[in-house]
């Protein structure tokens, strides 16, 4: 696919990653993986870790794992990301042929309209546009008009009939927004789908690297690209349960709250730019969020930190109760705009997540524990 951004990579990115690390990355954010349909994604991400890794294995609902295999006598620490991204799904198709739908995860009805979308179907992509009422012949009697809701949103796919329109999607077909990505500058990447097709990255970078440095790891390790998160984390759920490891160390994105509008006393104050951000409270074992403290500060990489009051709202609140509990930590991507086709990241604040992740794991010891007492 022909991919044309407004901004080239220059050096200094291209620096940051290697060229098949770049081909990889850019590969997995345009690849749809809509909630509850994220075959296509998880067949890239497992393509790129199955060169590196031990093995890898796919469960039933299509979560990915692959393994450094160390020894039998040691720990074992997964690594965890999700694949799945929002989007909507065919529910209801008109006499006149238009296609009203439902989302699929947190999607956000108020940006849904007047948008480019992909129908997802058994015989390839149909193509079509959410409708938006042009402004002219809008009733403004009531003032502005009002927020749509998704009993609101139609796609109008070109079809004059019911029976036309069938002939090109089914009621069940997923949708996704027809966005890619494009390089604000040397550090911003901005795109659809980088909650959290970023993480499966992520992480797979770390294991790369860890591989690269076998003669210094001392535990076993495994990458988990999880199914499912945006409808109640349960790909992590019924992976965490099988893999059953001694500690985990979860990746997702976080909100970045610097920009305007945005009220820092009630979300907390993360910036883009300022590195990866550490959570505490909630599903966060505090030993484990004291450990990664303890190497980002060794090591000289920036964090930022967060205050958990409940839920995470991510996989690690779906991985720490299993079984008899698995001791886990979130550390988090500043994220802006989540949950729209123009989500917004910086490629520094990424490296700085794999740097800490990867020397986090490589001063693991073999018999490593975590206790609060």
């Amino acid at each position: 696919m022909l991919i044309f951004n407004r901004l080239t990579p220059t050096d200094e990115t291209e620096n940051m990653m290697e060229s098949n690390e770049k081909k990889f990355l850019e590969e997995l954010l345009i690849t749809p993986s809509p909630t509850g349909f994220e075959s296509q994604g998880q067949k890239v991400w497992k393509d790129y870790v199955t060169d590196f890794a031990d093995d890898v294995e796919v469960d039933a609902y299509g979560s990915a794992c692959a393994r450094l295999n160390t020894s039998f006598d040691v720990v074992t620490v997964m690594l965890e990301a999700h694949c799945d991204e929002i989007g909507m799904i065919v529910q209801h198709i008109t006499e006149n042929g238009f296609i009203f739908v439902n989302k699929l995860g947190g999607s956000d009805s108020t940006i849904a309209k007047a948008k480019r979308v992909n129908i997802h179907t058994r015989d390839g992509v149909v193509a079509g546009v959410t409708g938006n009422t042009a402004i002219h012949l809008q009733d403004k009697r009531n003032g502005k008009g009002k927020q749509p809701a998704w009993k609101d949103i139609y796609v109008d796919i070109g079809a004059s009939s019911r029976e036309e329109a069938l002939k090109m999607v089914q009621v069940g077909d997923p949708i996704t927004y027809a966005d890619e990505f494009d390089y604000l500058s040397d550090d911003i990447l901005s795109g659809r789908a980088l909650d959290n097709r970023i993480g499966g990255f992520m992480i797979a970078q770390v294991l790369r690297r860890l591989n690269e440095r076998r003669d210094k790891l001392n535990v076993n390790v495994v990458a988990l690209n999880s199914v499912q998160e945006e409808i109640g984390g349960y790909g992590a759920r019924m992976m965490s349960y099988r893999i059953e490891p001694d500690l985990a160390l979860v990746t997702d994105v976080t909100h970045a709250t610097d920009t305007p509008g945005i009220n820092q006393k009630q979300h907390g104050r993360v910036k883009l730019g300022e590195g990866p951000s550490l959570q505490h409270g909630g599903a966060n074992h505090p030993k484990i969020v004291e450990y990664l403290e303890e190497v980002s500060d060794q090591h000289d990489i920036a964090i930022q930190h967060e205050a958990t009051s409940i839920r995470t709202g991510t996989d690690t609140d779906s991985i720490y109760y299993q079984k008899t509990g698995i001791p886990s930590a979130l550390i988090s991507l500043p994220l802006r705009y989540m949950h729209s086709p123009v989500e917004t990241t910086s490629l520094s604040d990424l490296e700085a997540l794999v740097d800490l992740m990867t020397k986090s794991v490589l001063e693991l010891n073999p018999d490593q524990t975590f206790q609060v007492l």
